[in-house]
């Protein structure tokens, strides 16, 4: 068996941001702070790439890292704006259409790139102001597929989904270029 040198993304646990975080407090605290950790590594994943960032995992999949972060755009619009804000609004990439195209329009063409990761950030931050601003836990909203969920149960969902995806990450990130990292 032969062994390939593995780049890796930090070389300690003092360079990577996700250490440091909270390791204990209450419950919305450590929710937060684990699906922070998650959109971090998200980023981390993806850091240094960019026309790579649309490289496919194995025919016949769509997977890529840019397919990803598209993909968690539309996640955290999906569970935030539009189940627990309500609001009216049509999912940035995936279409009645094509309820894949998060992943099958994924190309890394110029201004691509950069246009995803300003529509994730923006999901984000109107998730990260919606808890913040939200009176507790409990607080509940429609969702289409499920019923009634709650703000707790839309949090765990989303360091489920997170950490699948980051694993996904993982794989397609080493394939690029072989670096792994925490």
């Amino acid at each position: 068996m032969t062994s390939r040198r593995r780049a890796s993304f930090f070389t300690g646990k003092a360079e990577d941001p996700r250490y440091g975080a909270v390791t204990t407090g209450d419950e919305r605290t450590m929710l937060v702070t684990f699906l922070r950790a998650h959109r971090e590594t998200l980023e981390i994943k993806c850091r240094g790439l960019e026309a790579e960032l649309d490289r496919r995992s194995a025919e016949p999949s769509a997977l890529s890292l840019l397919g990803l972060v598209r993909h968690l755009t539309d996640v955290e619009r999906r569970w935030f704006r539009q189940d627990l804000a309500g609001q009216d609004v049509p999912l940035v990439y995936a279409t009645p259409d094509n309820a894949d195209e998060d992943f099958d329009g994924a190309v890394a063409e110029p201004g691509a790139v950069a246009a995803a990761w300003e529509a994730w950030r923006a999901e984000v931050e109107f998730a990260e102001k919606f808890v913040e601003e939200a009176a507790d836990l409990d607080v509940e909203g429609q969702n289409s597929w499920l019923g009634t969920v709650s703000l707790r149960w839309v949090l765990l969902h989303m360091i489920e989904e997170y950490a699948r995806h980051n694993g996904h990450a993982d794989l397609l990130r080493e394939r690029i270029d072989g670096a792994v990292g925490l």
